[in-house]
């Protein structure tokens, strides 16, 4: 049957055949799927994450807080491996009942307190330490108005373009096309924005920054889904810019390796900042 010929149903029903990258762990309900406590480290912070761009973001704010003097920011930071399902762990959801990377515990409190979804963990952080977030009503509206851009853009980068351009089994014109177009509006929108501010919230650096380098600045380089030439990333002059720009901060480079499974740089976990010099300088 052609794509074209297909007919949805009228009701729906899980095919777990689908196909593509991510088959073995998508799933239309919620909870865990197995008992699983999650270990606990020696400092206030736990971290529970992947070295996605999504969990790039919290350890680089750490990172950044660390840099400044917070010594109440060390963090043990432990690994889930989404692709065997650690996310479906009874610990993991209750710590995160959406069972999606990062989730933060918070031991410092008199009570423990969770926090999930990447954009929540940077406000959290930004709050409790007063760094990142500026305290001006203006500045602090532009900052959070880039940080709710790319929560809500980043999903049209990750599971439109990404999924349909690289992990689809299945390549179709019209996805990838509609999911390009989007990516390339985005990457505008980033550009012009740079044209007139060194930052995304401004003239300083904050959570905005934080929140979208990890994501756009990887497509920028043409780190994501192999995808630079089809989508030209090097016309974006002022991103091209602000990514170098952010990616040269000591703090990024050390957030960037934690959690993460692969490559030649790569920490699957962090409880001490000796784990990441002895990465960076082994």
């Amino acid at each position: 049957m052609s794509e074209d010929a297909y007919v949805p149903p009228k009701v729906w029903t899980w095919n777990k055949g689908s196909g593509g990258r991510f088959a073995n762990i998508n799933r239309p309900i919620a909870g865990p799927t197995h008992d699983k406590e999650l270990p606990v480290g020696k400092h206030p912070l736990q971290l529970h994450s992947l070295g996605t761009p999504n969990g790039v973001k919290v350890t680089i704010m750490l990172e950044e807080l660390l840099a400044l003097g917070h010594k109440g920011a060390e963090y043990d930071a432990w690994l889930i491996n989404i692709g065997q399902g650690d996310q479906f762990g009874s610990g993991f959801v209750a710590i995160n009942p959406n069972s999606k990377i990062p989730a933060l515990l918070d031991r410092s409190e008199p009570e423990p307190v969770r926090v999930f979804e990447s954009g929540s963990i940077l406000m959290y952080l930004a709050e409790k330490f007063g760094e990142f977030l500026p305290t001006d009503r203006a500045r602090r509206a532009e900052c959070l108005s880039w940080v709710m851009w790319q929560m809500g853009s980043a999903p049209y980068i990750g599971g439109g373009f990404g999924h349909f351009y690289a992990y689809a089994p299945t390549k179709i014109e019209y996805a990838i096309d509609r999911f390009a177009m989007e990516a390339k509006r985005q990457l505008d929108v980033l550009d012009r924005r740079l044209a007139e501010s060194e930052y995304l919230g401004g003239k300083d650096y904050t959570i905005a920054d934080m929140a979208v380098w990890p994501w756009y600045g990887l497509l920028a380089k043409g780190g994501a889904y192999e995808s630079g030439e089809f989508l030209q990333v090097q016309d974006y002059k002022h991103l091209q810019r602000w990514t170098e720009q952010i990616g040269a901060r000591e703090a990024v480079k050390r957030g960037r390796i934690v959690n993460r499974a692969q490559g030649d740089k790569a920490l699957l976990e962090r409880h001490d900042a000796a784990d990441i010099d002895k990465v960076l300088n082994g």
